[in-house]
């Protein structure tokens, strides 16, 4: 089967998100399992986006599916993810400060999403624009990855730790992705104009 990436750093970054987001979509269904559907029923549909995203980055990796219909979907599906866990069912923070700093960056995080790769000339972004959505979404998970680890635990908290790391690994995997199709087809542009 052809792939769309050669370089093995490219290759690499797939490989590394493909892996750690299967793993922890993996516990996530165990814990969905384990808890029951009807305490656990908003982690299965996040996790739905997220085995879309894995999906669709397996397809754009073998070439199966376009640069647009990639960057669009899986735009879509992140996009819903932020909606969904960080907007409108944010988690209970005791800290109300560091509620609204998370809540703010979550709203800035899918008006980047919609800004970046909703629209059609996206090809016109650079690689910071891309990388500071991962930035953003780590930023995110780390003040969630704080309020968890300082709070008293109980038996949902290696669930959660688990789950918080699931986007920025998934977002890790398709702004690499995005990257790198950016530099494939420039690299066939100046290809294409040096003939």
């Amino acid at each position: 089967m052809e792939t769309r990436f050669k370089k093995k750093s490219q290759i690499f970054d797939i490989v590394f998100t493909g892996i750690g987001a299967v793993l922890s979509v993996g516990v996530m269904l165990y814990g969905v399992i384990h808890f029951g559907l009807s305490d656990a029923w908003n982690e299965l549909v996040l996790n739905l986006f997220y085995i879309a995203c894995l999906v669709m980055m397996v397809l754009y990796f073998f070439k199966r599916i376009d640069t647009q219909r990639f960057n669009y979907w899986s735009s879509i599906c992140v996009g819903i993810t932020v909606l969904l866990r960080d907007i409108l069912f944010p988690p209970h923070l005791v800290n109300y400060p560091l509620h609204l700093v998370c809540l703010t960056l979550s709203v800035l995080l899918l008006l980047m999403l919609t800004f970046f790769y909703s629209r059609k000339d996206w090809k016109s972004y650079t690689k910071g624009n891309l990388w500071m959505l991962f930035v953003i979404d780590m930023v995110i998970a780390g003040l969630y990855h704080y309020v968890i680890v300082t709070s008293p635990t109980d038996e949902y908290t290696n669930y959660l730790l688990t789950e918080i790391w699931i986007r920025p690994t998934l977002i890790y995997g398709l702004v690499a992705c995005f990257v790198s199709g950016k530099e494939e087809q420039e690299m066939e542009a100046q290809a294409s104009a040096a003939k």
